[in-house]
């Protein structure tokens, strides 16, 4: 689905500082880039100028804007709103004694909660408290938003998902430099990921945005009814035979019963990770009854989710120099959860040292990224064409 147009378009060139406009006159709140979190505002600057108020608790932040309260567990991206969990791309912290919010929760969050209230201008980073007045008179908004450069219509969300984290460090990566796991390489890269898809216009949900260990069977939920793709970076690897380190490349899967003995290989290695949940209680499909049930609700996006993996693979092709191992399918618990097309990248192989240092190298990895956000842009072009109707389908790119 297509959300709202202005969903995070903020991120496509943040400007040093937001402008606030109220009734009781104008300010400038700073932007400050965060190497995690991403662009983030200040609460107490931005609340004086909107008269709220921020309240610190057992770890959380409860953030009240005309009477309307926003609860922020620090550290995790996500708000609380009317008792609903709400996710978001980054998560509210704080530094020394101040805390700070994503830009995400002034460019989005504000202006649907509080629709009758605000309006959020990402051409010139303003954000205005509307008189009864002005909202009666407000114009209707247009039926079909302005194209992106890059031909997207505007308000498209994916969730990327960096595999493992936390107590679930993923593959030692033997060719990494030392101390470096699976684990944070998938995070560097999800989140160079979520920088290059937010410049092209596209929002971003990520399911973790720090050292964090999330649940397989939660990662997939962050991808609900808004999400046009959820894509899961992984990185594979083999335990130790007889020419282990030659063997490379990179391999996309979507969900569907395996079919080669690799295939089952990756899937046992990628869903033992569930060995770090501690108890796990599931949700019935790994019966025989709940996995007929799982397909059924998946094959819906079966067909979706095989062509974003070709794309990817496709794409990944022209930047990488391993082999192109090609799309495969395997029963990932990680995408079991997502009711949205999802695919899973295994990046390469961190027990060859050629692609441990591609996976780690600066400018190798912005090359990487760059190929899988133009895999990303060319499925959700293709889904517009799909989805298009005569009212909202225009020229193309």
């Amino acid at each position: 689905m297509i959300a709202a147009p202005w969903l995070l378009l903020v991120h496509l060139a943040a400007p040093p500082a937001l402008v606030v406009s109220t009734p009781r006159g104008e300010s400038r709140v700073p932007v400050v880039q965060d190497s995690l979190a991403g662009p983030v505002i200040a609460a107490p600057p931005l609340l004086a100028a909107l008269n709220g108020s921020v309240k610190l608790s057992d770890g959380w932040a409860e953030v009240v804007v005309s009477a309307q309260p926003f609860r922020f567990l620090l550290g995790v991206p996500g708000y609380v709103i009317n008792n609903r969990l709400e996710p978001l791309s980054a998560a509210a912290f704080m530094a020394r004694d101040t805390v700070f919010l994503p830009l995400q929760f002034v460019a989005e969050v504000l202006p649907q909660a509080l629709a009758d209230r605000y309006r959020f201008d990402p051409g010139t980073f303003r954000l205005t408290e509307l008189s009864p007045r002005i909202v009666a008179a407000a114009p209707p908004k247009p039926a079909t938003p302005a194209r992106l450069p890059n031909g997207l219509l505007p308000g498209h969300l994916v969730t990327v998902d960096p595999g493992h984290g936390g107590l679930d460090p993923g593959n030692p990566g033997l060719f990494f430099p030392r101390g470096i796991t699976e684990s944070a390489v998938t995070l560097q890269l999800g989140l160079l990921l979520r920088d290059e898809l937010l410049r092209r216009g596209v929002g971003v949900r990520m399911t973790r945005t720090i050292d964090t260990l999330i649940d397989l069977g939660d990662r997939g939920s962050f991808c609900s009814e808004t999400c046009d793709l959820f894509v899961s970076l992984h990185i594979n690897s083999l335990q130790k035979r007889k020419g282990y380190t030659t063997i490379r490349g990179f391999e996309t899967y979507f969900l569907a019963e395996a079919r080669t003995e690799d295939a089952v290989r990756v899937e046992q290695m990628e869903n033992e990770a569930i060995r770090f949940e501690g108890e796990h209680t599931g949700n019935g499909t790994d019966s025989g009854l709940g996995y007929i049930l799982k397909d059924l609700q998946m094959n819906e996006y079966l067909r979706e989710s095989a062509r974003a993996a070709e794309l990817i693979q496709e794409k990944l092709g022209t930047v990488h120099p391993g082999y192109d191992l090609g799309v495969k399918q395997a029963n990932f618990m990680v995408l079991t959860t997502a009711r949205r097309p999802a695919v899973l990248a295994e990046l390469g192989y961190s027990t060859n040292p050629e692609d441990a240092r591609f996976l780690t190298g600066k400018r190798d990895q912005s090359r990487l990224v760059a190929a899988l956000a133009d895999a990303i842009v060319a499925y959700l072009k293709e889904y517009e064409r799909k989805t298009a109707t005569p009212a909202d389908s225009g020229p193309g790119p």
